[in-house]
């Protein structure tokens, strides 16, 4: 349990957020760049630094102390639970959608197809896992 008071103590620190933003950018960044399109891999990592600084730097929004974690009550968990929800939902109709689309101009759907079925198992592996705590 030290282990999961540890990871939850630092995921909810003040510099997780804006320091996991700046990483993504310099991934996504030097993918770009190594691909071939420096330009595009130069703003991507400018466009995740201006972001992490807006995490780093925009202590006094409440919005952004929630997100960051260091202002988390009951009320935002309950916030993000929802939200969490609402995205989850989006993305599960864009799959079937995509899918459906594809499917209709006569491919074979891939990869909304794998989406959908990593989707439907992690969803029903986290009801079990979820249902048995409970």
């Amino acid at each position: 349990m030290h282990l999961a008071a540890t990871s939850r103590r630092l995921c909810y620190s003040r510099w997780f957020l804006p320091v996991f933003t700046l990483a993504l950018g310099v991934v996504f960044g030097g993918a770009q760049w190594k691909g071939g399109d420096r330009t595009t891999g130069l703003l991507s990592l400018a466009c995740f630094a201006a972001i992490a600084a807006v995490f780093a730097f925009g202590g006094r929004s409440e919005t952004i102390r929630a997100l960051r974690g260091d202002g988390r009550d009951e009320r935002w968990a309950r916030i993000d639970l929802s939200a969490t929800a609402v995205s989850g939902f989006a993305v599960i109709v864009s799959v079937l959608v995509g899918c459906a689309w594809e499917w209709a101009h006569g491919r074979d759907g891939t990869p909304f197809v794998q989406l959908g079925a990593i989707g439907g198992v992690a969803y029903i592996a986290a009801l079990i896992v979820i249902g048995r705590r409970n």
